[in-house]
């Protein structure tokens, strides 16, 4: 437990020597984001995700097969804007290369631009969903998802992919102590199960109350915080930031 504990608080406040310095707790944030932004798009845009793709390839599944609130084109336009998010990601990926506070910085400043879109949108039409907004949502949703997994990705933080969980539950378990294994970072992977977690948990609860543009500002506000905080953190460019830290 006492280990658990230190795990949990060094993910949350990285001593200095840390390789990933604040890389953790920065992407804890983008995992709560990515809770609230799946909220959105099953309980608002159609049972569809946009940010877990394993899910949306089984609802792709299910919606071909002919289940009913399901819709094969919802699943497949997240899943384009989710692959040209990524692709872009890949792109930022390889012109900041060498150094990993430019490539968190740029990419969460355009995916804020990218939710801005979509607060903007739910607010102009009050938060109703019809046709066109639904589709819009997805795809920019998408795009903003798969730019921070692929970016994810390449910082190379073990257990902080933001927007998938089930590597890090099966090494929870699979790593324990009850299992043979030397139970590494079990307060990182516990954190990040909760900051899923909560990001799900608030974004259902707003929405059940008919707040789809408060839903929205506040993964907004998430991704804002995350790149201003990128940006002065690695102001003078900290041994985290270069990729040979990872």
């Amino acid at each position: 437990m006492r280990g658990l504990l230190t795990d949990a608080f060094h993910t949350l406040v990285p001593p200095k020597d840390d390789r990933h310095g604040p890389l953790p707790p920065l992407m804890l944030t983008l995992t709560v984001v990515t809770g609230l932004v799946d909220a959105v798009s099953y309980l608002s845009l159609g049972h569809v995700f946009v940010a877990n793709m394993t899910g949306n390839v089984v609802f792709l599944g299910f919606a071909l097969a002919g289940s009913p609130n399901l819709s094969a084109l919802a699943s497949v336009v997240a899943l384009a804007a989710f692959l040209a998010g990524a692709l872009a990601g890949g792109r930022l990926g390889t012109r900041f290369a060498t150094h990993r506070g430019s490539l968190l910085k740029t990419a969460t400043a355009v995916q804020t631009v990218l939710v801005a879109v979509t607060v903007a949108v739910a607010a102009v039409t009050d938060g109703r969903v019809g046709t066109g907004v639904q589709y819009t949502l997805i795809v920019f949703l998408g795009l903003a998802m798969g730019l921070q997994n692929a970016v994810a990705r390449r910082l190379g933080v073990p257990d902080m992919t933001t927007t998938v969980l089930t590597l890090t539950l099966t090494g929870l378990a699979a790593d324990s102590g009850p299992a043979g294994g030397a139970a590494p970072r079990p307060g990182r992977r516990i954190l990040s199960v909760l900051a899923m977690l909560l990001g799900a948990f608030a974004g259902t609860e707003l929405l059940l109350h008919g707040h789809l543009v408060f839903t929205l500002g506040l993964a907004l506000l998430l991704l804002l915080i995350t790149s201003l905080a990128t940006h002065r953190l690695a102001g003078g460019d900290p041994a985290w930031t270069r990729s040979g830290a990872a």
